[in-house]
């Protein structure tokens, strides 16, 4: 049986943390989101983004890989690939962006201030703590959908890594399904740099949001599933700013 660790009422509704044998879960509004059984979707969106941007454009230094076991270190991440992880979540995709070099400036947005204290604090600590002390990690308390719109904010990326919900065709939260909709589609191709990858992690996957994706201008539209135990398999919806 899950135990409940914490449970708190936020501008977007109820947030839960439990405890299921050596496992954590992220409740919210009553709606499984994720636990810390498996990490694989997670770290494919991570991957799988960077392994598209560099087929999007010319090989260039700061893809060039690291000294073998050396971090990345803060001097250097300006000429390294930038990333924006929309979704802390439970830290796995942090985690997984940190501990590659390959990356510079990782930004993590989260919206729900009860997850940034699970991790800050609590006991998501353990996953995450050292990728948020990364000197290129920079955690921003913020909607994902509103801080895309947000013109004042000037920061570009190199990619987008977003997974905020279950995906396009089910979102859990209102609000979330605008990320989708061709004025989110639009926001996120203007903070990504030219030839940039939009990575979207989705727990189905989604003929329609393909179409969307092209809609809006995005090339090289294409899917990866991550298979499960049971039932369809996750994906990882890939599409590139064109350079």
């Amino acid at each position: 049986m899950p135990v409940t660790l914490d449970r708190r009422e936020g501008p977007y509704g109820e947030v839960v943390l439990r405890r299921r044998d050596d496992h954590f879960e992220i409740i919210a509004n009553g709606t499984f989101l994720m636990d810390t059984s498996d990490g694989r979707s997670e770290r494919l969106l991570v991957d799988a983004a960077l392994q598209a941007l560099r087929a999007s454009r010319p090989a260039r230094a700061a893809d060039a890989p690291a000294r073998p076991g050396a971090l990345a270190r803060a001097a250097d991440a300006p000429d390294r690939p930038s990333v924006l992880i929309g979704g802390l979540g439970v830290g796995f995709s942090l985690a997984h962006a940190a501990a590659d070099p390959a990356w510079g400036r990782i930004a993590v947005v989260e919206r729900e201030q009860a997850i940034i204290d699970w991790h800050r604090e609590g006991p998501l600590a353990a996953l995450s703590a050292s990728a948020l002390a990364d000197p290129r990690t920079v955690l921003v308390h913020a909607d994902l959908v509103a801080h895309l719109h947000d013109p004042r904010v000037p920061d570009t990326y190199d990619a987008l890594c977003l997974d905020i919900d279950n995906g396009p065709d089910w979102t859990v939260t209102e609000g979330n399904d605008g990320l989708y909709a061709p004025s989110g589609l639009a926001a996120c191709a203007r903070r990504l740099n030219p030839g940039g990858v939009l990575a979207v992690w989705s727990a189905r996957p989604s003929r329609d949001f393909e179409a969307s994706l092209r809609n809006a201008g995005f090339h090289g539209v294409r899917t990866e599933e991550i298979p499960v135990a049971r039932g369809v398999p996750d994906v990882v919806h890939l599409a590139v700013r064109p350079a």
